[in-house]
């Protein structure tokens, strides 16, 4: 089975969904990511004074970290503008997105929920464009592409976390399926976290290290399973 990850920002793919990756990649199955921006604005490039561009390129020398971290199957990432994927045509990520889906033909499709977990505006525009070119090139015939899920935290998650940024939570209903991971798979998801060394403080100030969850939660687009399913896999 083939999965593509469509996360905004470096960092997104570990920040969570990280432990549910590296379980895929350990069942066989082929994980791509797809990030859109090379998350150049963050404001940490003040305090290493870096310029947007040099800022873009440590961060993605960090994700080839991350990349041999999971031995992920392929990874692209974007140079859309961090943080100002609101001032885009949306039509311009569409196209983007489309490209990349159709070259790598996914049977599941991954991004963020509604919410958007921390709310930030880019994952709200991330789930509104991967939902908009999932639902397109299904009706243009792509059968390939059988589900469409969203990465998501259940309230416990949410209650658990005592980071900096509040987490918006998807509710039981919601929740389509409930993927638990191992040992391994939360010690990879430590070391992803460990690549990114310009965000050694954002990491211990999210306290997602103590936060995150043996279950990856999944909601799933056009779909209702209750009780969950138990791998995104099973159709």
């Amino acid at each position: 089975m083939k999965f593509l990850y469509v996360f905004p920002h470096p960092d997104d793919e570990s920040f969570g969904p990280g432990p549910g990756i590296n379980s895929q990649l350990r069942d066989g199955h082929e994980v791509y990511l797809l990030t859109l921006t090379r998350g150049e604005a963050t404001s940490i490039r003040h305090k290493l004074g870096l310029d947007k561009q040099q800022m873009g390129e440590v961060r993605y020398r960090e994700m080839q970290c991350v990349s041999q971290v999971y031995g992920l199957t392929g990874m692209t990432v974007l140079n859309l503008p961090d943080g100002g994927l609101k001032e885009l045509d949306p039509r311009e990520i569409e196209h983007a997105v489309e490209k990349h889906v159709r070259e790598i033909e996914p049977q599941i499709l991954i991004t963020y929920p509604a919410h958007g977990i921390s709310g930030f505006h880019d994952h709200l525009i991330a789930h509104a464009v991967v939902k908009r070119v999932f639902c397109q090139l299904r009706e243009d015939g792509a059968d390939y592409l059988r589900r469409l899920a969203f990465f998501t935290v259940d309230e416990q998650t949410a209650k658990n976390n005592r980071g900096a940024i509040r987490l918006n939570h998807s509710t039981a209903a919601e929740i389509d399926c409930r993927f638990v991971v191992d040992d391994q798979d939360l010690n990879a998801f430590n070391r992803a976290l460990d690549c990114y060394g310009t965000y050694r403080e954002v990491v211990e100030k999210s306290k997602v290290r103590e936060s995150v969850s043996r279950e990856i939660c999944y909601e799933i687009f056009g779909e209702e399973h209750d009780p969950p399913l138990e791998d995104p896999v099973e159709f």
